[in-house]
């Protein structure tokens, strides 16, 4: 079956099977003989930022010679991108072969299109012996198709609010979810929380006995400096007396620091536990080497053209302060197409931090917001605009108008900044 077709054939037989719990998960995983329990390695919720934690896992674990499988959500551009085996996309015909494999195992289960990606993310991963999975969740924790992995080291990224319908509109209830993460004596990494969603996942990890380290606690990131060319930051974990001036990951973004101090603290709690020695010149050359696309991304230079799937409130927090921070007094140009069922509003009018000419567009999704919904808030809120349907569209008349020192900047939702990368 060719590619585009099986894509299809995944969304329509399963897409609509999305249902909240792990029972049918569990089933699969059972008639495969449970892969998930013979791995080892890193399993990352967050509400942002966890993505980009595990590509930096997977950089450090690559530069310090362990094989690796990466499993990630959504894909970009392609189905492929969701499976990683030592930095590298698995061949489509592998993907195939592992479900027509298992595809009885998966109707008998009424299996979503999730759980059929992450079961054969598992059994690729078992059968190909790879010595360090790195799992990202999908959506929560607690009933995430991701949850049966026995991870060695777990992580939380960040907290706030997305994903209303299925997880809670407060930041307690979202906390619980993500919580659901957390495994019996297995340790817990978290990042700078809100406090009280702090409390709840420290609360569920001392039930479990699941030793924590806390930003800001147990290890520190300070002094981030941040260019074109990256995240420059001291980072120290005084339990393992490491103390690190200077450290520089290939991404943009002050908050990218606090993603790899999270990368970095897991990483060396899992040295620690598989009794494998420290090699900090190793860590360094790891962290300028993370292949990761969409987030903060230069595309091009001339003009200087960044694409970022800030995609919730949060993200769009990120984004907008790291722009003004980095790229002070430049016009900025933003293409941007926005999910219907996330806060649209609240979004556009972070956007109108940055004095910007809005090209409004609507990516293929089903879920996109429409031009004309988006247009009657940014008429609303007084913001300069214009209505581009096309997403490439959009970018392309953006580019158009751009001065040489203008900054252009693609968001809103990875359903936008996928169908760039496509075209390009």
């Amino acid at each position: 079956m060719e590619y585009k077709e099986f894509l299809e054939t995944l969304y329509q037989r399963y897409s609509g099977n999305i249902k909240l719990g792990l029972e049918r998960m569990n089933q699969i995983l059972s008639d495969m003989g449970n892969p998930q329990t013979k791995l080892k390695g890193f399993h990352i919720a967050g509400t942002n930022g966890k993505g980009s934690t595990c590509a930096i896992l997977e950089a450090l674990c690559l530069n310090n010679n362990f094989s690796t499988g990466l499993n990630t959500s959504p894909h970009l551009v392609n189905y492929t991108e969701r499976f990683r085996i030592d930095g590298k996309n698995l061949e489509y015909d592998t993907i195939y072969n592992k479900y027509k494999e298992w595809e009885g195992a998966f109707n008998r289960a009424d299996a979503s299109f999730f759980e059929i990606t992450t079961a054969i993310a598992f059994d690729i991963f078992y059968k190909n012996n790879v010595d360090t999975s790195i799992f990202e969740v999908g959506l929560g924790g607690r009933l995430d198709g991701t949850n049966p992995f026995l991870s060695t080291v777990s992580g939380i990224t960040s907290i706030s609010i997305d994903h209303r319908k299925t997880l809670g509109d407060n930041i307690d209830l979202i906390a619980a979810e993500k919580a659901g993460i957390i495994k019996k004596n297995v340790p817990l990494v978290i990042s700078k929380l809100p406090a009280s969603a702090l409390a709840i996942i420290l609360k569920v990890a001392d039930e479990k006995f699941a030793p924590t380290y806390i930003y800001d606690k147990d290890y520190f990131i300070t002094n981030v400096r941040v260019d074109e060319r990256g995240t420059v930051f001291d980072y120290s974990f005084p339990e393992q007396n490491i103390e690190l001036k200077d450290l520089n990951v290939n991404l943009l973004g002050k908050h990218q620091a606090l993603n790899a101090g999270v990368a970095l603290t897991s990483f060396f709690i899992y040295l620690q536990i598989r009794g494998i020695p420290l090699d900090l010149i190793k860590i360094r050359e790891g962290l300028t080497k993370v292949v990761w696309s969409g987030r903060m991304q230069i595309i091009n230079y001339n003009p200087l053209t960044i694409l970022d799937g800030a995609h919730n409130d949060a993200g769009m927090e990120f984004l907008i302060d790291n722009i003004n921070s980095i790229f002070p007094n430049r016009k900025k140009r933003l293409v941007l197409g926005i999910l219907q069922d996330k806060t649209f509003e609240d979004m556009l009018k972070m956007a109108a931090r940055l004095e910007p000419k809005l090209y409004l567009c609507q990516s293929h999704s089903q879920r996109a917001a429409s031009v004309e919904l988006l247009a009657e808030v940014a008429e609303r809120l007084g913001l300069e605009y214009e209505a581009i349907p096309d997403v490439f569209e959009a970018y392309e008349k953006a580019k158009a108008d751009a001065d040489k020192d203008d900054i252009i900047i693609i968001g809103g939702s990875l359903y936008t900044i996928s169908e760039v990368l496509a075209k390009l």
